[in-house]
């Protein structure tokens, strides 16, 4: 019985002894599986950072790849997009094409030659080189056009391409006896993510951001990856400066806003002696230069005898070239460098031969696809124009669809011309289903707000309507109304409110003045919106208001005397142009 008893005690405190080891032995297998969870044990797996021999770095990480050629970088002209958009590729002459402030660059493919403003440049090189299926361009060759310079790193073999203005900030790594897991970069802001290079004690680097305790620094070699914070001290920082020679043309000044009116010129050239006085004008823009066919030709209406009476007083005259409002002929005209650059040989011609100080640009109705050839024509155009001496304006629409708007680039071309007038009007066209003005306050202030999302303010003309629409809705039988209309100018418009004996009224609605007549024998109701004196004096106002850089009317020849009173700029509103 006593044995018996031995043994159970025996086997208890056996079991005891299992029990106590089992629990110590899951206690530990917990607090193990607690410090994998939660400590970051350092990742020894190692990553590439760059992807490909010949690595383009270019604002923090790599943009493709280049191609080193002896001592001669090429980088993919699609890169080159990247830093300015005034690079494109001219299929016909099988050449890039570089419009700057004032020069046009022509490189052609393969050659050793390439010509600025059609002069040529001889290189030791070719500018332009095809490889791998797509055009490349010797980096050396774009350092005079494009603010940035390069080098290519040790080691790596990266192309480090820098913009000016660009900021840099330097430091070193202080990490004297740190274990070296913690000294490498890492492809993530973690020691769990794989790490891309190892770094050492006083280590030269740039720190380019911060995330979450760690700091994303590059070191010499391009090459970069997250680093604990703590282990980087910041010693400086820089800013990229690139010195160009840079040519600033010097154009014709404008005392105060400009205030521009268009002088329709569609067969003749008016009689100057008939001009009246416009007091407060400053530059006027008569429609001499037009696109006639597809090779680039220009139709000219200009007249010495126009410029001289312009000139005797005081005005500022800038020809205006436009695309005839074809959008077939226009697609023709401006697909090819080549007949792009026809158009501008001749109307550089005429600007010279007509002492013009300007060319106002009106290119509208042009499909929406072709935009881009737009803007490639004015920028080709704007280069040489400059470099004459001569101020670039181009009008344009408000913002909306269809082919007389959705076509413009008009944060592109604002970047590119010195002025941009926006066409404010025709709200209500003149084959309109509904009467309506031709252009009421509140929507020309609401298209004038978005419009200045796009283009700056000190660049922005405010175009204003001369003319208004007298309206005739006219019943006729079946219950059915038509709607006509005829533009008339001011004087007409007086003459006809004279006639049928009409006192305007203000219309709150349009901001305007407005007046209506019914006519029994036509049973038809007339409406008109007034362009007077009230409504020029309220959108030089608005102008004013938005600190635009002036007015631009149209046109001259829909005016009387008190138009160009209402137009003046008055001092009040405090608006100059610089």
């Amino acid at each position: 019985m006593k044995i018996a008893n031995l043994q159970r005690e025996k086997q208890k405190q056996l079991s005891t002894k299992w029990i106590a080891g089992g629990l110590l032995l899951a206690c530990l297998m917990i607090m193990t599986s607690v410090l994998l969870l939660l400590y970051p044990f350092a990742s020894k797996e190692k990553e590439n950072y760059f992807i490909g021999d010949t690595p383009i770095l270019f604002k923090g990480a790599q943009a493709g790849n280049a191609i080193i050629e002896g001592e001669v970088v090429y980088v993919p002209v699609s890169f080159m997009k990247n830093i300015g958009e005034n690079i494109a590729y001219d299929q016909k002459s099988n050449s890039i094409i570089i419009a700057t402030n004032d020069k046009v660059v022509q490189m052609p493919d393969e050659s050793h030659t390439v010509y600025e403003n059609g002069q040529p440049v001889e290189l030791q090189f070719p500018a332009v080189t095809a490889r791998n299926g797509e055009l490349h361009v010797a980096l050396d060759s774009m350092l005079a056009y494009f603010p940035i310079h390069y080098k290519v790193l040790q080691e790596s073999n990266a192309v480090w391409i820098q913009q000016d203005g660009q900021h840099l900030a330097r430091g070193i790594i202080t990490a004297k006896d740190t274990h070296a897991e913690k000294l490498r970069l890492r492809s993530e802001a973690s020691l769990r993510s794989p790490y891309i290079a190892e770094t050492v004690d006083q280590e030269p680097v740039y720190i380019e951001k911060e995330n979450d305790g760690y700091l994303f620094v590059r070191n010499e070699t391009g090459v970069a990856g997250y680093i604990q914070k703590d282990l980087v001290k910041e010693t400086s920082e820089e800013v990229v400066t690139i010195k160009r020679d840079a040519n600033h043309p010097v154009l014709p000044q404008i005392d105060g806003p400009v205030q521009l009116t268009w002088e329709a010129v569609y067969t003749k050239n008016p009689d100057t002696n008939q001009i009246p006085a416009m007091p407060g004008v400053n530059v006027v823009s008569p429609t001499w230069f037009e696109l006639a066919s597809a090779d680039g030709a220009v139709k000219n209406l200009a007249s010495m005898d126009y410029v001289n009476w312009a000139k005797n007083r005081g005005y500022h005259v800038w020809g205006l070239f436009s695309n005839a409002f074809n959008p077939e002929l226009t697609h023709s005209a401006f697909k090819d460098f080549e007949t792009r650059q026809t158009i501008i040989r001749q109307l550089l011609d005429y600007s010279q031969v007509y002492q013009l100080d300007g060319i106002n640009l009106d290119i509208e109705n042009v499909n929406e696809a072709d935009g881009p050839l737009v803007t490639q024509f004015v920028r080709e155009a704007t280069a040489y124009f400059h470099q004459a001496g001569l101020v670039v304006s181009m009008d344009i629409t408000f913002i909306s669809g269809g082919t007389w708007s959705a076509f413009y680039e008009r944060d592109k071309l604002a970047d590119t011309v010195d002025y941009m007038i926006v066409m404010a009007y025709d709200e209500h066209w003149a084959s309109s289903g509904v009467a309506g003005s031709v252009a009421s306050f509140p929507w020309v202030e609401e298209n004038l707000i978005k419009l200045l999302d796009e283009v700056p303010k000190e660049q922005l003309i405010l175009g204003v309507p001369l003319y208004a629409r007298l309206w005739k809705e006219q019943a006729l039988a079946g219950g059915n109304v038509e709607v006509t209309s005829t533009a008339l100018s001011m004087n007409k418009v007086k003459e006809w409110l004279d006639a049928k004996n009409i006192q305007p009224s203000y219309d709150p609605e349009s901001g305007q003045n407005y007046a209506e007549y019914y006519n029994e024998a036509e049973q038809a109701m007339y409406k008109i919106w007034l362009e007077d004196e009230l409504s020029l004096r309220k959108r030089t106002e608005m102008a004013a208001k938005y600190e635009l850089a002036g007015v631009a009317s149209w046109s001259r020849y829909f005016a009387n005397d008190s138009a160009w009173t209402a137009l003046q700029w008055k001092k009040e509103n405090n608006m100059t142009k610089n």
